[in-house]
Parts: C-alpha cells; sequence; structure tokens
C-alpha cells in the first residue's frame, strides 16, 4: 500500500467551500479543516483528509481519528491516524477535479472546474484581495506590482546616484547626504555635479566668487575666480598702498609707555623724537639695535617690491599673448562665418534646384507626347463649391505635349462658369504654353482642337471643337509662361452634372482633349 512521505513539499489547506458552484457531498470534504479536499488521503479508516490538514495532524506521531470518536466507530488499530497507514485517493480527487467551480472574489465573473481553478486561477485572479509584506495593506493582485514599485511606504528603493539601498520614507533624508547626487552650480549653472565633488568644483569655478586675497588689509573687492589674476594685475598698487600702513606699523610698533631713553612719536606730526637729555648709554645701545632691525625690515619689503614689479611685467607680457591669440580667434570665427554663410547660399541653390525637379516630376507623370490628353478631376463637389465662394474659380491642367520637342499645351476649367456660363455651364478652355523647343515650331499655332466631357458609360459624350484663329494673341508664340486662354465658356450646362448624371461618378469627371496632329 501506498503511503503519505513526511519529506515531500507541503501544500495547501482544502478549497473552501464557496468555489463550488454546487452543494458539497460530505465525502469531498476534510474531516480536518471540513473544506473541500485538495489531494486527498484516505487513513485506513476510511475518513479522507488533504495532505496538509494530515501532515499536520500526525506531524508529531500517529493520533486517534476525531471524526471515528463523533460517528462513535472508534476501533482501535484502525482509527489510528498514522502517515505509513494512509495512502493518496485519486479516485475522490478526479471526483473532485470535475466538480463546477466559480471565483470568490467581487467582480469576478471566472467559471470553470476544480481542476482548472487549482490550475489556471487560484492565486492568480487579478481582483485577489492580498496583503503586503512590507506596509500589510490590502491590496488587489492585479496591482500588487504597481504598489510596490510606487505605492507602499515601506518599500526599499535602491539610490540611481549610489545605489545604497534605503526605506522609501528616508528618500529625502538621503538625498541630502547621498555623495553622488547632482547639484547644480548656482555660478556657472553646470549641473550633474556629484555632491563629493562639489567642494572642489566651487574653488576652481571660473564664475565662484571669492573675496580677494588681499581682503585681510583692506581691499572690499569680492572677484569671480576666472577674474582673480585680473583682479590683482590691475591693481597692484592699491594692494601695495593697503600693504604700506601695515608694514610700517609692523617696522615701528607703537608704545602707549615710551621710556625716557625710547624715540617717541610726535602725535601731531607722525615723527618720532629723539631721547631726551640724561638717558644713559645702555638706552643708546639698545636705540642701535632697534635701528638695525628696522634696515633688515626695510630691505624686506625692498624684496616684496621687487617680486611684485616682476609680477607685473610677467602678466604684462601674459596679457600681450592673450589679446594676440583674441585677434587670432576673432580671424578664423570671420573666416568660419564666411564658409557658413557660403555653405547657406549653397544650400538654398541647391533646395531651388530641387523645388524645379520635384515640379518636373510632377508634370512628367501626367504628361502626354501624342496630342491626346484625359484629364481626371476627382472631388468633384468639393472643388466646384470652392468656385462658387469665388475660393477657387479656375483650375489648370497638368502640361501636355504635341510630340516630345512640339507644343506645350494644358487646359483651363472654371467649374462655375465664366463669362457668358457663369453659374450656368462648365467653362473649358485651351492653352497654349511657352515650351523648350518653340523656337522650332511653326507659329501661330493651328491645329484643330477637340474637346470632350466623357460619358463614363461611353454612351453620349459632350463635345466641343474649334480651330484657332490665326489672327488671335492666344495662339501666338507665348512670351510669358502661357498665352491667354481660349475655349468654350458654354462647354457643358450644369444642369446636365445634377442628379445621377452618366458625367458625375463617383464624385469624379473625366475631359479628354484631342489636338489634330494633321500637317505637323
Amino acid at each position: 500500500m501506498a503511503y503519505i512521505s513526511m519529506d515531500c513539499p507541503s501544500s495547501l489547506p482544502g478549497i473552501p467551500q464557496s468555489v463550488l458552484s454546487v452543494p458539497m457531498e460530505n465525502k469531498y470534504k476534510c474531516q480536518q479543516c471540513h473544506q473541500v479536499l485538495r489531494k486527498p488521503v484516505q487513513a485506513q479508516c476510511g475518513h479522507r483528509f488533504c495532505v496538509h490538514c494530515f501532515k499536520q495532524l500526525t506531524s508529531s506521531g500517529p493520533k486517534p481519528c476525531e471524526a471515528c470518536r463523533e460517528e462513535e466507530i472508534y476501533e482501535e488499530p484502525f482509527s489510528i491516524l498514522n502517515s505509513n497507514e494512509a495512502f493518496p485517493d485519486n479516485a475522490a480527487g478526479r471526483e473532485i477535479a470535475s466538480l463546477p467551480a466559480r471565483c470568490l472574489n467581487e467582480g469576478c465573473v471566472w467559471t470553470g472546474s476544480i481542476k482548472e481553478y487549482e490550475a489556471q486561477h487560484e492565486g492568480r485572479c487579478e481582483l485577489e484581495q492580498v496583503k503586503c509584506e512590507a506596509c500589510q495593506n490590502t491590496i488587489l493582485l492585479s496591482e500588487k506590482d504597481k504598489h510596490n514599485e510606487r505605492e507602499c511606504e515601506e518599500r526599499t528603493l535602491n539610490c540611481k546616484y549610489c545605489k545604497t539601498s534605503f526605506n522609501f520614507k528616508e528618500i529625502k533624508a538621503h538625498d541630502e547626504i547621498c555623495p553622488k547626487f547632482p547639484l547644480q552650480c548656482k555660478d556657472c549653472g553646470k549641473k550633474k555635479i556629484p555632491r563629493e565633488k562639489f567642494s572642489d568644483h566651487s574653488k576652481s569655478c571660473a564664475k565662484s566668487k571669492s573675496a580677494c586675497p588681499f581682503s585681510d588689509v583692506g581691499c572690499k573687492h569680492v572677484i569671480e575666480n576666472g577674474k582673480q589674476s585680473d583682479h590683482e594685475h590691475s591693481s597692484t598698487m592699491e594692494h601695495l598702498r593697503l600693504l604700506l600702513p601695515m608694514v610700517l606699523s609692523i617696522a615701528v610698533p607703537p608704545s602707549d609707555a615710551s621710556g625716557p631713553g625710547e624715540w617717541q612719536e610726535d602725535s601731531g606730526l607722525g615723527l618720532y623724537r629723539a631721547p631726551e637729555e640724561g638717558v644713559s648709554m645702555g638706552s643708546g645701545a639698545a636705540a642701535s639695535s632697534q635701528s638695525m632691525d628696522l634696515d633688515k625690515k626695510v630691505k624686506a619689503l625692498e624684496n616684496i617690491v621687487c617680486v611684485l614689479n616682476r609680477e607685473v611685467e610677467r602678466s604684462a607680457v601674459t596679457l600681450e599673448a592673450f589679446a594676440h591669440q583674441h585677434r587670432l580667434d576673432q580671424d578664423k570665427i570671420e573666416n568660419l562665418s564666411s564658409k557658413v554663410r557660403q555653405l547657406e547660399r549653397t544650400i538654398d541653390m541647391r533646395d531651388l534646384k530641387l523645388s524645379e525637379t520635384e515640379q518636373l516630376v510632377r508634370e512628367l507623370q501626367f504628361c502626354t507626347f501624342d496630342g491626346i490628353f484625359v484629364w481626371k478631376i476627382s472631388d468633384f463637389s468639393r472643388r466646384r463649391q470652392d468656385a462658387v465662394a469665388s475660393r477657387t474659380p479656375a483650375m489648370f491642367s497638368p502640361a501636355f505635349y504635341s510630340s516630345k520637342y512640339g507644343y506645350k499645351m494644358c487646359l483651363r476649367l472654371y467649374l462655375n462658369g465664366d463669362g457668358t456660363g457663369r453659374g450656368t455651364h462648365l467653362s473649358l478652355f485651351f492653352v497654349v504654353m511657352r515650351g523648350k523647343c518653340d523656337a522650332l515650331l511653326k507659329w501661330p499655332f493651328s491645329q484643330k482642337v477637340t474637346l470632350m466631357l466623357l460619358d463614363q458609360n461611353n454612351r453620349e459624350h459632350i463635345i466641343d471643337a474649334f480651330r484657332p484663329d490665326v489672327t488671335s494673341t492666344s495662339f501666338q508664340r507665348p512670351i510669358s509662361e502661357m498665352n491667354i486662354a481660349s475655349g468654350c465658356p458654354l462647354f457643358c450646362p450644369l444642369a446636365r452634372l445634377a442628379g445621377k448624371s452618366p458625367y458625375l461618378r463617383d464624385d469624379t469627371i473625366f475631359i479628354k482633349a484631342i489636338v489634330d496632329l494633321t500637317g505637323l
């Protein structure tokens, strides 16, 4: 007989009875959890348990079956629950797997069998209420990822700058101390400077301001770091004047109580008076020693002045070098600006050529070279409304030719009429255009022209034809882009296009022009 292994992974307890769509039979109920059996096992007494419940009951050893006692059929040793004596009840498992089931979560309409519920839906329903392990709040399973990533107050985050882990509530505190948090220099505007390097940047930033090094002796200027040297060079004399009183005060320190043998300051003149009569020889020796100290200090000051003079000369040379480099840079900038302007002119020329090429391609797309041209005009209703409203009273067809090197022509159409046909007729005109080979052609233009509005049932086309008046300027050699149009102002009554007209189908009409090539 097979027995239940205590080493296999623990499973879930029984399935809630409310999952069943039908009343539960007692034989499908676990005797421990009183729910629908999940992976049923049968003890030697005949009672069934979930494998999870049976393991819990027998985890500390064999136990008497309480169901046998309740039913008053207790009998040893059969009513003793022992994992070694129980076996999987596969027959009951198959019966339970086929029972109809439904989802318990509010709003979920899933239905199926117990087998499908366990395999596909249990623990996966998006409307299931689950508890967040971090903050212990109840949320929908479908929102768990969103909650863990964006909403949970107890979620753990990794700093995107220093990669340190911290609690969401500590994000602001961490940003205040993060060594790699990006800062912006308020002086030069540079961004994304790590906090740990911001101090070094402040010292080297050309726009950062600091007090003049001579501020201790009275200079009040606050200068940008990049202009510190310029200030020192331009204010050398001012700095020397500020240094002089301090040096003098060190060389001859004031004394509040001068002895009888010391030099005394005359407060009125700023000079020193000699010792009064009666001083001892010892006082004279002290004065001699003081004079030697003053000589040493004067020499030191002279050395300082020499150093400052050399610095001024060196700064002047550097300034001249900078000025020369600036002139070179200005020349380069002017040359580059000239090249940019030249390139812009080249681009404009190429754009113009490209536009002309595109226009030529559009013309060639519809152009013919045999004197016969069919013009398809779609969107007729909208175009006619534009003509009635005088927004676009006339429209031109693409150009066509009598031959490859022949006459260049086009048609001009007024959808609301023109002249005597305004408001009552379609007006159609023939236009002679200036072509590239006009010098080789016979002038004036004298070929017969036939204009047609095609019946789309191929029954009765509207046809008008004329021979050019050779005295009219419309048929002379063009001196502008196109001659004055000539043709039929009463070409077709608009009434013939109303209703289910054979000339107007799918909001489209077709106009055909035929140029008689006889004699060419």
